[in-house]
């Protein structure tokens, strides 16, 4: 949400990425963020990052209060024409609010979700891929 940084998933070299499109003014999204910090608590430590994508939002300290509000700790990207959803291609909904695109350590797709999570439909996904193995190259052993 600070205009003057950027993120890319580059960022985030050989971590588990957890990506969530959300926006302050969907419903399901109020009660999914706390689910998602809470994953994101557990899981930090074991190489899982999270990078939040608010979309379609014009007023943005609107979204900046919704993330003081919930006391969410990982980064968003503030993004109100979606050209980040648009960057990933035509491979992922980009209409589905919220939705969560879950990432290996090697960057490539492990799920995704088109609807909000609890803790417990995402923890033991994310987990399991934080336990994988890495090679020098980069890829799951």
């Amino acid at each position: 949400m600070d205009p003057d940084r950027t993120l890319s998933v580059d960022d985030f070299t050989g971590q588990v990425v957890v990506i969530n499109v959300w926006g302050q003014w969907c419903g399901p999204c109020r009660t999914e963020m706390p689910e998602l910090q809470k994953v994101y608590d557990a899981t930090r430590s074991e190489g899982v990052a999270f990078l939040g994508i608010d979309v379609r939002d014009n007023n943005r300290q609107a979204a900046v209060d919704f993330i003081i509000d919930r006391k969410v700790t990982f980064p968003s990207i503030y993004d109100p024409p979606m050209r980040t959803m648009i960057a990933l291609g035509e491979r992922y909904p980009t209409t589905v609010i919220p939705s969560t695109i879950v990432l290996d350590r090697s960057h490539r797709v492990a799920a995704v979700f088109l609807r909000a999570l609890l803790a417990e439909d995402l923890e033991p996904l994310v987990r399991r891929l934080a336990a994988e193995a890495v090679s020098d190259s980069g890829l799951p052993k």
